[in-house]
């Protein structure tokens, strides 16, 4: 070949590669792929630092998990059945309770007022007791109608008590002394009497409902003495708490 066809050939060649042409530019769609690439790439690492914990295997058979599931809705129900009769139990003893309060209520709610006024009962009966026997035969006006005045606001204030389950207790001289109902303020020497027998009576007790509201208040024969020891003994069974 000449050296003319070369150089010829040497031009030709140089305009197809030379330094003036620009890179040609990716498309969108190629820059996509690539950022889609990317993104994969980073998930398969992360999934292979952190791998993903073997899955637990139930070994056991249909007829062991179906065992197994009614032994726990069994115990899961006693216990229901429990705490039921628990609750039902603790209802009654409510009831009960409230019953019991109820019916207390209504027979020793007078009990406090009742012991703020006995002491004018007492004071009622001293003054009746007060008087002589010679000026309560009637010769006396003035002193007939004071007594029976005393006698009558005496008789309201018991008919008051009663209305409220409030009775005397007045126990006859004679009896056997009973440290249940009675309360011994002095005992008097050579009445002939059995030691520890009533011989007088300084102040009725009184009852309310089934309680004992106040002792008796009651003088008692003092035993002879070298004799054999009759101190009385605790009879009865009264509640004295009220």
């Amino acid at each position: 070949m000449s050296d003319q066809d070369n150089s010829a050939n040497g031009n030709t060649n140089g305009q197809g590669t030379g330094e003036g042409d620009a890179p040609r530019k990716p498309t969108p769609a190629e820059l996509k792929q690539q950022a889609d690439d990317l993104l994969a790439a980073a998930a398969a690492a992360n999934d292979d630092s952190t791998p993903d914990a073997p899955e637990e295997v139930d070994e056991r058979s249909e007829e062991e998990k179906i065992a197994d599931a009614m032994a726990a809705l069994a115990a899961e129900n006693a216990d229901l059945k429990d705490k039921l009769l628990r609750a039902a139990a603790e209802v009654e003893n409510i009831r009960r309770r409230s019953e019991r309060e109820k019916t207390d209520a209504g027979k020793y709610g007078a009990t406090r007022f009742a012991q703020s006024v006995l002491a004018v009962a007492d004071n009622l009966r001293r003054a009746i007791d007060a008087v002589p026997e010679d000026r309560k035969d009637g010769s006396d006006d003035v002193v007939k109608s004071i007594i029976e005045g005393i006698e009558m606001v005496e008789k309201s204030l018991l008919s008051a008590f009663e209305a409220n389950g409030i009775v005397p207790l007045n126990p006859p001289v004679g009896e056997k002394f009973n440290p249940n109902l009675h309360e011994a303020l002095f005992e008097v020497p050579g009445t002939g009497q059995p030691g520890g027998t009533i011989v007088q009576v300084v102040d009725a007790g009184y009852m309310i409902s089934d309680r004992l509201l106040r002792p008796a208040r009651v003088g008692v024969a003092k035993a002879n003495e070298g004799g054999p020891d009759d101190a009385p003994p605790a009879g009865g069974s009264v509640d004295t708490t009220a």
